[in-house]
């Protein structure tokens, strides 16, 4: 596109907490632009953006869509995010190639915890923000309480350059506070309307709001705000200037309504959106680094600048194979091209690139900078990878992933489908990057991570239905571990004639505790030649493989010193495998006279709730043998810190949202391993080898 054409670009995500009315809002934006024939509904599954099956099945966001439109000579790259806690990695991804957000409010529910998040992450990435309050047309609605909550919560500065007329059932149109107009909508979802005058008994309110949204935008701009002192009024043309500075300046959110589900007032919300959010031409050259020497590059979005584009999502087709969506930030991807992929240092050929509106693909032959798109079938390509030209390599930064709160152990129900599943899940996490997936070396199992039990059920389910993998999902073991608190010494020997050459191994070792966290030292102190040094070895060996097992529950032993000091051998008969079998020996009559004990592991969890439920998640996290180590504010919120054994913690993400009603937060991480308590002790060991008989 030309520089002209870069101006008539709008990237805009519509974000929210789940249920305000992401998807159907997109839905009524794209009908009323002419890009869709109907008007589709989330609860008929028949909505362009929500188009996977667990989308249809939940009827709920589940995955970020792209979707374009035309309206009035502008493009707008609309994308749908989902909303729920579990799904916020997607919406944080989308959040970083676009230039405007449109956050969506219920005017029943107000603002609610997911739609604080993205706020903030929103204003992190510097991004102008306009505002829907939305569902006015539903009992409860009210606009005035909506606002206040938005002010509270989001933003001080929220300024209404619409008013509702009527609420709930007698919901009718909005009042434009720019063109001081009445817009009334057909109530036939059609999106039509006819201008009129304002009605008189809303003229106090609509003046009241008018004059406060011109003191808005003066007091956002020096030179407005000296005219409007001397002369008292702003013209249209110098309002919406102005307005439009403060929006791309995160200096003032305004704040529209409607119903998306009637079709009201989205008309007005499209032109709003192309006259007060940015272009990306309007946005501060994007910077990058050079992978060759580290030196910091400019990106400027021209169409003639060399290419960078930032991958920011990965769809997996087990037909169709990779869909990687990308945000051109300069120069031209064209189809049929070579192109070099600078965060894996890789060569990709580039296919057709296509404009996606939901899951329908739109050839086109070049995408121009600061333009949204795909493209199909890169073989190393991902989510957060640059594309650039190789001869001016550049590595855009990508947002981090987070670290995942909750874990399952999953096994497939069909013996023989473990490369299957494998296979399965790592295309699962190509589409999901918050998704992880690791084998235990203890408990041996495949433990499968994300951020919440939904977020796992739907992975698995995915699994199902893409790949024909039916997955068991079930609470992992803890890793727990074993470790002494005597000292002892023993001896271990193995003898044993079978005709020929013998066997002869015989040592002596003491065991004795070393600190926590040690791990596990071997000594030899043999002196005089009581074992031939080609031996020690082979007594080491069979020392650590006993080690793996211990007395209790057999559990890997730690934190243990094993001394060699003593033993004999015979000429003939000794041999590696009899003093390997000799040092097991000794160590494992060893620790069960050394007063052995069970450890578990710690974790350190970082809470972030609300002031209000803070003494119920302290008290909550007490009752988990936790010890708070310490509470500090960010902002509206209260970070508790504290150290909690593993075991109390495997399904915290469900109870931390039943306790916060969803607006609490956490992180979790390994800390140590510390001692089970003496009076749980025998009862987690007799569990334990119940489990283990299983």
């Amino acid at each position: 596109m030309s520089g002209e054409e870069i101006s008539k670009i709008r990237n805009i995500a519509i974000v929210a907490h789940g249920g305000a009315g992401k998807t159907t809002l997109t839905e009524a934006m794209l009908f009323d632009a002419g890009a869709t024939p109907r008007l589709g509904r989330v609860e008929d599954g028949t909505t362009v953006t929500d188009f996977d099956e667990d989308e249809m099945k939940r009827r709920m966001s589940v995955s970020s869509a792209l979707a374009f439109c035309e309206w009035k000579g502008y493009k707008l790259n609309l994308i749908d995010t989902p909303g729920a806690s579990i799904f916020l990695s997607d919406t944080r991804n989308c959040l970083r190639v676009v230039d405007g957000a449109l956050v969506v409010v219920s005017s029943v529910s107000g603002v609610k915890v997911q739609t604080e998040k993205v706020w903030a992450y929103a204003e992190a990435d510097g991004l102008a923000r306009v505002i829907y309050v939305n569902k006015m047309d539903q009992e409860q609605a009210d606009f005035s309480r909506a606002l206040e909550d938005i002010r509270k919560n989001l933003c001080a500065t929220a300024t209404p350059i619409q008013l509702p007329i009527g609420a709930q059932a007698s919901f009718a149109g909005v009042i434009d506070l720019l063109r001081m107009k009445a817009l009334i909508y057909q109530d036939e979802r059609t999106g039509k309307y006819s201008e009129g005058e304002i009605p008189s008994d809303l003229r106090p309110k609509v003046e009241q709001c008018r004059t406060a949204l011109v003191e808005a935008v003066a007091d956002s701009d020096d030179r407005l705000l000296e005219k409007y002192l001397e002369v008292g009024v702003l013209s249209y043309e110098e309002l919406k200037a102005g307005l439009r500075r403060a929006v791309t300046g995160g200096r003032i959110a305004p704040v529209l309504c409607g119903s998306a589900l009637k079709n009201i007032g989205v008309h007005s919300l499209l032109d709003l959106l192309t006259e007060l959010v940015p272009s990306p031409a309007d946005r501060d050259p994007l910077a990058g680094v050079d992978p060759r020497s580290g030196e910091r590059l400019i990106r400027e979005c021209r169409d003639d600048a060399p290419l960078s584009a930032l991958v920011f999502k990965t769809l997996v087709d087990p037909y169709a194979g990779k869909i990687n969506l990308f945000r051109v930030y300069s120069g031209t991807l064209s189809s049929d091209s070579g192109i070099y992929n600078a965060t894996k240092g890789s060569k990709e050929r580039i296919g057709q690139v296509v404009l996606l509106r939901g899951k329908n693909q739109v050839p086109v032959p070049a995408i121009g900078a600061g333009d949204l798109g795909a493209v199909m079938k890169l073989k190393e390509t991902g989510t957060g990878d640059t594309l650039c030209d190789e001869r001016n390599p550049i590595v855009l930064e990508t947002v981090g992933i987070p670290s995942p709160i909750i874990e399952y152990a999953i096994m497939p129900k069909t013996r023989g489908d473990e490369d299957k599943m494998s296979v399965g899940l790592h295309r699962l996490r190509e589409e999901d990057p918050s998704l992880q997936i690791r084998r235990d070396p203890q408990t041996k199992e495949i433990i499968l991570a994300g951020m919440g039990k939904a977020h796992l059920e739907i992975a698995v389910d995915r699994l199902k239905r893409k790949f024909g993998l039916e997955i068991q999902m079930k609470t992992p073991r803890v890793p727990y571990k074993e470790t002494i608190h005597g000292r002892t010494e023993v001896q271990g020997r193995h003898k044993k004639q079978t005709g020929g050459h013998g066997q002869y191994g015989d040592c002596w070792i003491r065991l004795e505790p070393l600190p926590r966290g040690a791990g596990y030292e071997f000594v030899n102190q043999i002196v005089g030649g009581a074992i031939p040094k080609q031996y020690i070895p082979a007594v080491e060996k069979g020392v650590v493989e006993a080690m793996e097992e211990g007395s209790l529950a057999g559990y890997p032993v730690v934190d243990v010193r094993v001394t060699l000091y003593d033993g004999s051998y015979h000429s003939v008969d000794s041999s590696e495998m009899a003093f390997k079998i000799a040092g097991s020996l000794a160590f494992k009559k060893g620790i069960l006279q050394a007063n052995p004990t069970l450890l578990e592991p710690i974790m350190t969890v970082e809470v972030m709730v609300p002031d209000e439920c803070m003494g119920d998640v302290i008290g909550d996290l007490n009752s988990k043998r936790g010890r708070v180590m310490g509470v500090e504010a960010k902002g509206k919120a209260q970070i508790i810190k504290a150290q909690v054994p593993l075991a109390e913690v495997l399904e915290y993400a469900t109870q931390l949202k039943a306790i916060t009603g969803d607006r609490g937060d956490y992180t979790v991480e390994f800390s140590h391993y510390d001692e089970v308590p003496p009076h749980l002790k025998e009862r987690v060991i007799a569990e334990l080898k119940k489990a283990k008989g299983e």
